[in-house]
């Protein structure tokens, strides 16, 4: 017997994507829920043209307290939960059917998401395949509510489907900068609850280790120009975080000397020369490659 599926969206001010991610699971969806997160657009009237089945809930800073108030209206078996800015492709859509056609041993499964950022799709980095878990039974998930960007904490085994779904993500700076302000806020604040104590040098180790990770560590190098804005507006946001924290902390002064922060950049142009060292290691057939693997672990030592 088939088993029912239920997609879940909470959207904010989402009038130009919502229509297009409406109309990707209308074939799919024994119901479509959506949680209008008190919009000043058009994007309540847009959802009831798919669905009676649109609730009005407070703007909360944990976004993620009104998609569990989405999946608490559900009726179905299953829940898909996706994004305004998201949608599901014809060959996603054709695996949840066989998910659901049969008995699945699974509780949930994690699907890559493809995302479209300044007009391409970015193939490297934290951004592909950047799995989430948002199919599960309905009884089984929902959020944690601790960190904005947790996952679906699914009850038992979870699996993993083939095809991706699309999120078109930033599509302008401005959109970016918009969306930093509200994501650094609710993650300055979950650092401040972990007991996290400020530390001038954090400033420095914060933003330039998420830019050696994501350029480096995860090729975000790989996507061009692309990948460096990205990797650099991954730095800002770590800079953004820290220094949030220190607002919350009433703006604590520290003393810094020549000395230290001499030390401090030291230690960092180390860990950058060790990073682009590993990616011509990674790229290039050299014979000098034993060489530099060489220089490598000197670095690291």
């Amino acid at each position: 017997m088939k088993q029912t599926l239920s997609v879940v969206i909470s959207a904010y001010n989402e009038e130009k994507k919502l229509e297009s991610c409406l109309r990707s699971v209308k074939k799919i969806a024994d119901e479509i829920i959506v949680v209008d997160n008190t919009s000043i657009d058009a994007t309540a009237s847009i959802a009831k043209k798919f669905t009676k089945n649109v609730f009005v809930q407070p703007n909360h800073l944990m976004l993620n307290i009104n998609k569990n108030y989405g999946f608490s209206k559900a009726t179905t078996d299953w829940i898909l939960n996706l994004d305004a800015d998201e949608e599901i492709t014809e060959d996603l859509s054709e695996e949840i059917k066989t998910i659901l056609s049969g008995h699945s041993a699974q509780n949930g499964y994690w699907i890559s998401r493809k995302n479209m950022i300044f007009g391409k799709w970015i193939a490297n980095g934290l951004w592909w395949p950047d799995k989430q878990l948002r199919l599960f039974k309905k009884k089984e998930g929902k959020f944690p509510c601790v960190h904005i960007h947790e996952y679906i904490e699914v009850h038992g085994t979870t699996g993993e489907l083939k095809n991706p779904y699309i999120h078109h993500n930033y599509e302008s700076i401005s959109q970016y900068l918009t969306k930093l302000e509200r994501c650094t806020t609710s993650e300055s604040l979950s650092l401040i609850e972990t007991g996290y104590t400020c530390s001038w040098y954090d400033a420095i180790r914060f933003p330039f280790s998420d830019f050696l990770k994501t350029f480096f560590a995860q090729k975000g190098y790989k996507d061009g120009l692309h990948g460096l804005v990205l990797s650099m507006f991954q730095a800002f946001y770590s800079f953004v975080v820290f220094a949030k924290v220190w607002e919350q902390k009433k703006f604590l002064s520290y003393d810094i000397s020549s000395e230290m922060f001499a030390l401090e950049q030291k230690a960092r142009e180390k860990e950058m020369q060790y990073w682009i060292l590993s990616s011509q290691i990674q790229e290039t057939s050299s014979p000098f490659v034993r060489i530099l693997k060489k220089i490598q672990r000197k670095l690291w030592s």
